[in-house]
């Protein structure tokens, strides 16, 4: 009598790495997070009492690690990495309000991606996606 062991995928992996997608679409997000990040700069300078040493630092190193974020996400800890950037920038109203607004609007789409990875897992377990076939 033959065990079935109930961890094998019974599904084959579909023919395009749907995981390769939504690496791009993260690492794209961080891309344009720290362009409107960095965009911010100014309104903070000329608006928000003045660029300090404190605002001017915060901004640069969040900044940088938006787009050195964006590099690691083929890791598995990059979805926790891109959240906790959200966090960082929500932090952002000790600087400026529309930067921390900026950080809300952010992690909705953080929200989103979260959901559509969710989402895309599920129908693999299932089988769902085109290409999957069972396996016998």
């Amino acid at each position: 009598m033959t065990e079935s062991n109930s961890d094998a995928p019974k599904f084959t992996p579909p023919p395009n790495d749907p995981w390769k997608g939504l690496r791009g679409v993260m690492a794209g997000t961080l891309i344009l997070e720290a362009i409107v990040i960095a965009l911010a700069f100014p309104i903070v300078a000329k608006v928000g009492g003045g660029l300090t040493v404190a605002s001017g630092t915060y901004l640069g190193v969040l900044v940088a690690l938006l787009v050195l974020g964006s590099g690691v996400q083929g890791r598995p800890w990059a979805l926790q990495f891109n959240l906790a950037l959200q966090v960082i920038a929500i932090a952002g109203f000790a600087v400026h309000w529309a930067i921390g607004a900026v950080g809300i609007c952010f992690a909705c789409v953080w929200l989103y991606i979260v959901y559509v990875r969710r989402d895309v897992m599920r129908r693999m377990e299932r089988g769902e996606l085109p290409g999957q076939e069972p396996i016998e």
